[in-house]
């Protein structure tokens, strides 16, 4: 099996001792017995070793850590609670006081919230650039890791992955990237340089709006190990309902993800010919900064896509005039969901730290479902200012 939509139904299943699962079996259990106290302690100091404590390592976890992990093209994974869990397990293991970290200036509200704590609290230095030249230029001798969003949230700019791990690379740093809108149907960042890939699996690899999971990808088995001693200690694992949810979620993965880009090219190109929209941000239309650079880089555009209605004022008249399409948080659901980012995704945000992101007041987050296009258009058009 050659193709990632066939990999994405054939998920990773426990062996038993005769016949074979069609899907991966439910181990909810906090714990596993043992009858030889070896295997007992090679689980406890050992990410290969036999399940001991689900917070260490449970099979079903494990499925889903072994499916991602193969997805995009890496050697270990480690499933956690939530997207935030596992940006903050890698952020938390991987760095000291007194580092410093190249970030990507578009970047989840989340994730900019955990570098400002990071620097507040722990001395860690943060400088956000827009691109490998600005990245070689923060470059500094106690860099130690650099930090990007394959499509961000939620300006959806494309990030230069080639350019900037690069950089990143040849100055000896650890390339970390959040590919949850690309997911790894539509980018693999590992073969782009990447050291770990991390996902909030809460979105479009779980799919249904139901689940609460994030898993960070090892593109090296030996950083896998030495991180992983701390990654279970920090308590942040997955559950094994959630990651047999989110399981059950990827097996669809390739059959939404197409229905999601298609019907975002097809609204944002409607949203374009709008006289109420200012602007339209989405790599699929030609007038995207980043759409050459998403033509070489990903396999499709994605699902999300925002566009600026000018003031605050009309853009939250917008998301309370919409009525097929939910005002929620979250997104990579079957349902279409809008935001307001500024009042609520990035409210951590200063008005001045909104401008240097490109987040305008009367900017909104669409992100697209699965239901018929014409509908979703139906109701953002009757939602739009006349």
């Amino acid at each position: 099996m050659t193709h990632l939509n066939t990999r994405c139904v054939h998920v990773k299943t426990p062996e038993v001792p005769a016949g074979r699962p069609l899907t991966a079996p439910l181990y909810q259990t906090s714990g596993f017995a043992f009858t030889d106290p070896a295997v007992f302690a090679d689980g406890m100091a050992n990410p290969d070793g036999a399940p001991v404590y689900s917070r260490m390592g449970n099979p079903t976890v494990r499925a889903l850590e072994d499916t991602v992990a193969e997805l995009e093209g890496g050697q270990a994974g480690f499933a956690t609670g939530s997207g935030m869990g596992a940006i903050n397990s890698v952020l938390l293991t991987l760095l000291s006081s007194g580092d410093h970290v190249i970030a990507q200036r578009s970047l989840y509200g989340g994730a900019f919230a955990s570098f400002e704590n990071l620097a507040h609290r722990w001395g860690i230095e943060v400088s956000y650039v827009s691109g490998p030249a600005e990245a070689r230029q923060a470059l500094r001798p106690n860099t130690k890791l650099l930090y990007a969003e394959t499509i961000s949230n939620p300006m959806v700019e494309v990030a230069d992955l080639p350019g900037m791990f690069a950089v990143g690379r040849e100055a000896g740093l650890i390339n970390v990237v959040d590919n949850t809108f690309a997911t790894p149907l539509l980018c693999r960042p590992i073969e782009q340089g990447a050291d770990v890939v991390v996902h909030s699996t809460t979105k479009y690899l779980g799919g249904h709006s139901d689940v609460l999971g994030g898993v960070a990808v090892f593109a090296d088995a030996d950083l896998h190990r030495e991180l992983w001693p701390e990654l279970v200690e920090i308590g942040a694992s997955a559950d094994p309902f959630a990651a047999w949810l989110t399981l059950r979620g990827v097996q669809t993965l390739a059959l939404r993800m197409r229905q999601h880009c298609e019907s975002a090219q097809f609204i944002a190109e409607r949203l374009a010919e709008h006289p109420a929209v200012r602007a339209v941000h989405y790599p699929g239309l030609p007038s995207h900064p980043g759409h050459e650079l998403a033509r070489k880089l990903l396999t499709g555009n994605g699902g999300v896509l925002t566009f600026d209605l000018g003031s605050r004022a009309a853009g939250l008249a917008f998301v309370q005039a919409i009525r097929l399409a939910s005002l929620g948080p979250s997104l990579g659901g079957v349902e279409t969901l809008a935001l307001h980012p500024a009042s609520t995704s990035h409210r951590q945000l200063t008005d001045e730290q909104l401008r240097a992101v490109g987040i305008g007041e009367g900017v909104i987050r669409v992100s697209i479902g699965i239901e018929d296009p014409d509908d979703i258009w139906a109701d953002l058009d009757q939602a739009l200012p006349a």
